[in-house]
């Protein structure tokens, strides 16, 4: 399977007399291969704990556990590699519901023997999402889109899946920020 290209991550910041600077540039530090489902990597970017988020010089937010969403008012951006399908049907149920204990969020995963895909799952965020390399089809309870690079995702809060039926790894960025189902969604909703 081929290998996606390296991408760097740059932080800017301010020195002590109100300079911008380059804080850090590289790879991203903090990634996480998720053993329940191999090949699926996910790079943690950046992340902020609200809104608005604090423009400073602090430490690197990502320096956590993985965790799936952000938290109150806050917001996520990663990097995520998504292997072919043929990989990814290899995972049991069992280990389809491990995936989502693995990133933080047990109650997060729906996938059913039934379910469209093994790694259906629903997070209460609005999520923007980037295909940058590959083909991933977007897999929702009716429906399905199939997506190529530079094709963009507005996912909100929907019950949803990534399948990748081609033998390439694909690639999407997504950001992730809290979100509040309206009350009259929220009463329709399992």
């Amino acid at each position: 399977m081929q290998q996606l290209p390296a991408f760097k991550r740059v932080v800017t910041g301010h020195d002590a007399r109100g300079q911008a600077v380059v804080a850090s540039c590289g790879p991203t530090p903090n990634n996480f291969p998720l053993k329940a489902v191999p090949g699926t990597v996910f790079y943690e970017v950046w992340n902020s704990l609200g809104s608005p988020a604090p423009l400073d010089n602090g430490d690197d937010p990502t320096a956590q556990p993985l965790q799936l969403s952000p938290g109150p008012l806050g917001s996520v951006i990663r990097v995520v590699d998504i292997p072919p399908d043929s990989l990814q049907n290899q995972v049991s149920a069992e280990d389809a519901a491990a995936a989502f204990a693995e990133i933080g969020e047990a109650h997060a995963g729906t996938g059913k023997a039934e379910s469209k895909h093994k790694l259906m799952h629903r997070t209460e965020t609005l999520d923007y999402g980037i295909v940058t390399e590959g083909e991933v089809w977007l897999v929702l309870d009716d429906g399905e889109v199939h997506l190529k690079r530079g094709d963009i995702v507005v996912q909100r809060g929907t019950n949803h899946a990534w399948s990748n039926r081609t033998e390439a790894m694909a690639r999407m960025v997504f950001i992730l920020l809290d979100g509040q189902y309206a009350e009259a969604l929220k009463e329709l909703l399992p």
